[in-house]
């Protein structure tokens, strides 16, 4: 009999014809394997290959777990691994091998998880591309001269393509929800903290940042959440512990929501009317589900947070790769970095201790006046980017056009960094399609917490609009 499409399963299924034997974890990983070996060239979405490592873990016997013999990318940020490189896409982290595994790691291999290979990130996981001077850019599988997004762009472009199921990603201004996005994912921002971030680190970007996945369906996400979440030991804090399992409310009845639609994006780019319209079809098709939509959305001091994001995110730049070089024993140097990465270096330097702690306060007003206005509302609808996926070289972080990379990273970063401030969970929907064959994701976003009422109404829309069959073109061999 001829092998089986391991593409056409998602992750809970792959592991259930492991369980029961139909095929095994073996023959899964070397299914995954076979195709980064002949695709990975094409798309260059995995940077460095753990193949030894992984059939090593199948030798030692891997734990009884939802996922387990099921194959997985962790991205090149984010999660350590012992004895693997972790460059964060930097050529100063080129060598910086992990001594230990991340919290989140250990959870993931604890999940039956079978770790595979690193996956490509812009450098720092600064750009919602993924172009980095170091290992060059990863190609989107719909459309190979157009960004997989950023900065989980390697963990989507290897799921859109079918070499696994599901793939580890971070996201500290939509870094999981514009590759989703941009590959036609599912992909989920879970509330701030849900995911751990220790032991090296207590949170990501003064809380902006959070760790998880991009997934072809809905169960999947909730059922690896169940697996990753919780707070670890000496967090600072954690996020609200939820009433039951996040995978038992998956196709529930979410009961009749009360929907803000917004196609107006916080930061004032422009959107493309193929995204505004997508909006509006998902709105619409919420509606026939039996939701109350209304076109409104929360609003706040503008200039005050973009201020205060660029403060943070400046401050949390610097201070790693200062660390790095003096760990290297040397001061940072210009060369060391990309141009958009010396930037933040440089704001960073103008910037006084005080500025901090005003920067976090200011953020947290934006995340008060978000709470208050989901007092009115259970979701907020938008679309997941103003535009659909650029073209490669558009966030180029070596660009030298200063005005046309912001347009870019600002038709990105729209609807989505809001939520990495407010700490709410978000995700992006696959519902629909540009005129040029290009994913529009459709973004929902829920109350601090409230992961429960994201997976019902995600799962709703999935059964109602399914994306699984929708794939990209085979990518030739």
């Amino acid at each position: 009999m001829p092998a089986p499409d391991l593409s056409q399963h998602d992750a809970l299924s792959l592991a259930h014809l492991i369980r029961t034997r139909e095929i095994s974890a073996a023959e899964a990983l070397d299914w995954t394997l076979g195709r980064i070996e002949r695709e990975n060239p094409a798309l260059n979405a995995v940077v460095y290959r753990m193949d030894d490592l992984a059939r090593a873990a199948l030798r030692e016997g891997l734990p009884d777990g939802p996922f387990t013999g099921v194959p997985y990318l962790l991205k090149d940020l984010g999660a350590l691994y012992t004895g693997v490189p972790t460059t964060y896409g930097a050529a100063l982290f080129k060598d910086a091998v992990a001594d230990h595994d991340s919290e989140l790691t250990l959870r993931l291999k604890r999940a039956g998880l079978v770790i595979a290979g690193k996956s490509n990130t812009p450098e720092l996981g600064l750009a919602p591309s993924t172009e980095p001077r170091l290992f060059g850019p990863t190609r989107n599988p719909w459309n190979r001269e157009h960004s997989p997004g950023g900065s989980s762009g390697g963990s989507a472009a290897a799921v859109a393509a079918g070499w696994l199921p599901m793939a580890h990603a971070t996201d500290g201004g939509g870094s999981i929800r514009i590759p989703a996005s941009a590959c036609g994912l599912f992909g989920l921002k879970p509330t701030r903290m849900r995911n751990p971030m220790g032991p090296d680190v207590a949170e990501g970007w003064g809380g902006l940042s959070i760790g998880h996945a991009v997934t072809w369906s809905v169960r999947d996400s909730a059922a690896l959440l169940d697996a990753t979440s919780g707070p670890d030991l000496g967090d600072p804090y954690w996020a609200p512990p939820p009433t039951r399992p996040f995978l038992s409310e998956v196709g529930q009845d979410p009961g009749r929501l009360r929907i803000a639609l917004t196609v107006k994006p916080w930061n004032g780019s422009p959107v493309h009317p193929e995204c505004a319209a997508a909006a509006h079809d998902a709105a619409k098709l919420c509606a026939r589900l039996g939701h109350d939509v209304e076109e409104t959305r929360p609003e706040f001091d503008q200039h005050a947070w973009s201020e205060a994001v660029r403060v943070v995110v400046a401050a949390n730049v610097a201070n790693n790769l200062h660390l790095r070089a003096a760990a290297l024993g040397r001061e940072l140097r210009e060369d060391d970095v990309e141009r958009v990465t010396w930037g933040r270096v440089r704001d960073a330097a103008t910037m006084t201790a005080v500025q901090y702690p005003r920067a976090l306060n200011a953020i947290h007003r934006v995340g008060r006046a978000v709470a208050a206005f989901m007092q009115r509302y259970d979701v907020i609808l938008s679309p997941t980017m103003c535009q659909p996926p650029p073209r490669l070289g558009a966030l180029d972080m070596s660009s030298t056009d200063d005005d046309a990379y912001a347009a870019a990273r600002d038709a990105s970063i729209g609807f989505t960094s809001l939520f990495n401030s407010a700490g709410n969970p978000a995700a992006s929907l696959p519902l629909a399609m540009s005129g040029d064959g290009l994913p529009i994701g459709i973004q929902i976003a829920t109350r601090f917490g409230d992961e429960a009422t994201l997976f019902r109404l995600a799962s709703q829309l999935e059964q109602a609009a399914p994306w699984s069959p929708r794939r990209p073109p085979a990518v030739a061999a």
